[in-house]
């Protein structure tokens, strides 16, 4: 009799089991079980910046366009996955990638101090750091010693290595802001503020869309160029090399020129 009453509780027993699971992990898990061949929808949280990056990223009116956002909206797709836009700023952007807010951002390595704690994907375009003048100033840069008793307006948070050692010393001043376009309205009306610091085709996007094409001249000589990359976690490395797989089929097929002609 002992027996079989043991049996008769054992299915009993296993019931409370399987409910107490089912509490544990939640609906989500009995309800992929249940549905078999349904993937769960893979998402991308994609750092687009408060104010964006134009033309690499571009935000007006809840929508979002740019070369680095094309590209990436493309390969994310063909990969499976959604891109949902983040808007974190610059200098929290690493936190915020490294605590999982966000999955990927746009970067140089060289603008790093760390680059080896993130996984990078080959580069999608060169960034051409180069000096914005106004068209009356008599400064011409050749090289950094030009730039002596000069104040630079600078993006906050960037890294522009062949001018670092001279910031630290004095030599030359620094003056950050925030937004890309304020740059180039602080150099105009600000006070003894001599040039600004841009990617070439980020300062001609925002001087012919602020109607200051005509008040301003970019130096000839580059300050620095770089490889504008995406940016994740170290788990994320996998997506890094499937990314840079598609990548290469976008520049080899033309794909990627396209995006780049409707932005320059």
């Amino acid at each position: 009799m002992r027996n079989a009453s043991s049996s008769r509780r054992l299915p009993l027993v296993l019931s409370v089991l399987t409910l107490a699971i089912a509490a544990m992990v939640g609906p989500g898990a009995l309800a992929a079980e249940g549905t078999g061949s349904q993937e769960p929808e893979r998402i991308f949280r994609f750092n687009v910046s408060p104010n964006g990056y134009p033309p690499y990223l571009i935000s007006e009116n809840g929508t979002h366009s740019g070369i680095m956002w094309d590209v990436v909206k493309v390969i994310a797709g063909r990969l499976g996955y959604q891109v949902v836009p983040k808007e974190v700023p610059r200098k929290r952007a690493d936190q915020m990638l490294s605590e999982g807010y966000i999955d990927g951002t746009t970067r140089a390595k060289e603008w790093m101090d760390n680059p080896e704690e993130f996984a990078f994907t080959k580069p999608v375009v060169s960034i051409e750091e180069v000096l914005f003048i106004p068209k009356d100033s008599e400064l011409e840069f050749k090289s950094p010693e030009d730039l002596f008793s000069q104040t630079v307006v600078t993006h906050l948070g960037y890294r522009h290595p062949a001018l670092e050692p001279h910031f630290q010393s004095g030599r030359i001043k620094r003056f950050d802001v925030s937004r890309d376009k304020d740059m180039f309205t602080y150099v105009l009306h600000g006070e003894d503020m001599d040039a600004a610091i841009a990617d070439r085709l980020v300062g001609r996007w925002i001087l012919l869309n602020e109607g200051m094409q005509n008040e301003f001249r970019s130096s000839s000589r580059t300050l620095s160029e770089y490889a504008f990359r995406l940016m994740f976690r170290k788990d994320w490395a996998d997506f890094a090399e499937a990314f840079n797989r598609e990548l290469e089929i976008m520049r080899e097929n033309g794909e990627l020129d396209e995006i780049l002609a409707n932005y320059r």
